[in-house]
């Protein structure tokens, strides 16, 4: 039986450049280079028949250990609760006042790159802490 080595995320949205750049900003990733034989990625996106044109971006951890993203195009806007998210994981090992200071920090940095902070989740016992946001389309993540 072979196992699964590698895997990516793909994103719905209406502008997959935008969202992929975002990301980028929040995870360090970076656009991959172009296809062979293209200089740039708007030289390549030129060369699509204009219904292709725009309708797909991704970015890459450049350590390659992060799973590649990958934004496609669609149609219809988000409706409902995504049933996947990310965890953005900044405040690993922490508790308390400290992890919550290191939440708002990075929330504060992700707004001002087009995020929008929805709920704090208050540690309960079991959990702790966790910060709901929402990327520039409206796809939920988590500061964790």
């Amino acid at each position: 039986m072979a196992s699964v080595k590698q895997f990516q995320v793909t994103f719905d949205c209406a502008n997959p450049e935008r969202v992929a750049r975002f990301w980028c900003e929040v995870l360090g990733y970076v656009v991959p280079p172009p296809p062979p034989g293209f200089a740039s990625w708007e030289e390549f996106n030129e060369s699509l028949p204009a219904e292709r044109q725009d309708s797909a971006f991704a970015c890459v951890d450049p350590e390659g250990v992060g799973p590649r993203l990958f934004f496609q195009r669609v149609p219809e806007g988000k409706v409902v609760k995504n049933r996947v998210h990310l965890d953005v994981r900044v405040g690993t090992g922490l508790v308390g006042e400290e992890r919550l200071a290191v939440l708002e920090a990075e929330c504060a940095r992700l707004v001002a790159l087009g995020a929008e902070r929805y709920e704090l989740l208050v540690a309960d016992g079991f959990n702790e802490s966790c910060l709901v946001m929402k990327d520039v389309e409206g796809n939920e993540f988590c500061l964790d």
